[in-house]
């Protein structure tokens, strides 16, 4: 049995991929994942399969892919490359999952049909999903007429505005592969039966009628590597240090130099040592003392349990790990599903959200004191205990179930 795996986005994106994958695998499927090039690293290093497809993801992200401005041509060119991608693994398989860059999904999509193979699309946040009992996302710059304030005609708002940024471009595509135009893109590609890979601690889901969602838990990828050598030195020097770290989002409204000096210089204002995660931030030393040190990747699993509060971008799976660590929070959301995840983490009581996408030392430190207060750990220590991590497997054997039954 072959089960094709689809997601183009960060690494945030494709660990909940592998995390799945390392389950299929484990239950006797045979998996390949189709992610973006420079994310090959996270499959190599646990023995799944990749089939990279698009740009990597780095280069999109920053503007370093020539030619590619618009919306349109990005997501004309991710249909087709998922497309493609698909198209040529998946013929017999048993099913095709897909998650990340909606025209990326969308192209995957339509390969499944295509192929007639079973497809199931996966959220990894319980915003994306269509619900009565909350509000989508609000777009960049979206203007919302005054009168529309019900969360169905807020989704209503949803689907036409995903219509009018990808339904031409995804309708072009099908018709040029034989396939018929659709008129709700978003519910064709969502469907009415995706996963939720969300902890329904941190990302709970209320049943709606529209949806039979299946809400499995996150999708952990289990991570054993040792910390540093140099890196369980800094630890053992003194008290727990903050982690600042972004991940893979690249900060807009400073440089790297003045973010670098605004978090150092803000953790010390609460009395901390400091370690920065460098990420696409591209965080660095801003001076030669010796309470602050630079790291790269790490198993963040390990490194979290051990520090005093953790800074991030509200990535979803940085949120999760930090969660299940029991380590305090501060979310700096930038885009996308971060503002959701930092209104969770203060919803519970084991962190804060920043106050805009930029922080300054001010801001950060007022943030810091209280995810630093004694309450705030107490509570983050108490929630980790709630947070699930068999949520692969489960979204594994579900998987496997319905394709038996089908």
């Amino acid at each position: 049995m072959r089960v094709v795996l689809v997601t183009y986005g960060s690494r945030g994106d494709v660990e909940p991929m592998t995390g799945l994958a390392l389950q299929l695998q484990a239950l006797g499927a045979k998996v390949r994942v189709c992610a973006p090039p420079d994310l090959a690293d996270l499959l190599d290093d646990v023995g799944v399969p990749l089939s990279p497809f698009a740009w990597p993801i780095r280069a999109l992200a920053t503007g370093g892919v020539p030619g590619k401005t618009s919306l349109a041509d990005i997501a004309a060119d991710l249909t087709a490359m998922a497309y493609e991608a698909v198209t040529e693994l998946a013929e017999d398989c048993a099913a095709v999952v897909a998650t990340g860059s909606f025209p990326a999904v969308a192209g995957a999509r339509s390969a499944a049909e295509k192929l007639h193979v079973p497809y199931m699309h996966a959220s990894l946040s319980p915003c994306y999903l269509p619900s009565p009992h909350h509000p989508p996302l609000r777009w960049p710059g979206q203007v919302i007429p005054p009168e529309v304030t019900g969360n169905r005609e807020l989704w209503e708002l949803n689907a036409e505005r995903m219509n009018t940024m990808f339904g031409e471009t995804v309708n072009a595509h099908r018709a040029s592969v034989g396939l018929p135009p659709v008129d709700r893109l978003r519910d064709h590609v969502f469907t009415d039966h995706p996963f939720l890979a969300a902890d329904p601690v941190l990302g709970p889901w209320q049943e709606t009628p529209e949806l039979a969602v299946a809400h499995t838990g996150a999708w952990i990828r289990p991570d054993e590597r040792p910390l540093p050598a140099d890196l369980e030195a800094f630890l053992s020097a003194g008290e727990e240090p903050v982690y600042v770290g972004f991940g893979s989002m690249p900060m807009r409204g400073a440089t790297a130099q003045d973010l670098s000096q605004a978090v150092v210089e803000a953790v010390r204002t609460q009395g901390r040592r400091v370690l920065l995660g460098s990420g696409w931030a591209d965080l660095t030393l801003v001076d030669d003392r010796d309470d602050c040190f630079v790291i790269g990747e790490v198993n963040q699993q390990e490194l979290f349990r051990r520090v005093a509060a953790v800074v991030h971008h509200g990535g979803a799976g940085t949120t999760r790990t930090a969660a299940r660590a029991g380590a305090p929070q501060v979310l700096v959301p930038q885009v996308a599903d971060q503002p959701y995840w930092a209104g969770r983490v203060a919803e519970l009581g084991i962190g804060t959200g920043h106050d805009g996408p930029t922080p300054t030392a001010e801001s950060l430190s007022a943030a810091l004191k209280i995810a630093l207060a004694p309450e705030t750990a107490a509570r983050a220590a108490a929630v980790a205990k709630t947070i699930r991590t068999d949520g692969a497997n489960r979204a594994a054997r579900l998987l496997l179930d319905k394709i038996a039954q089908s």
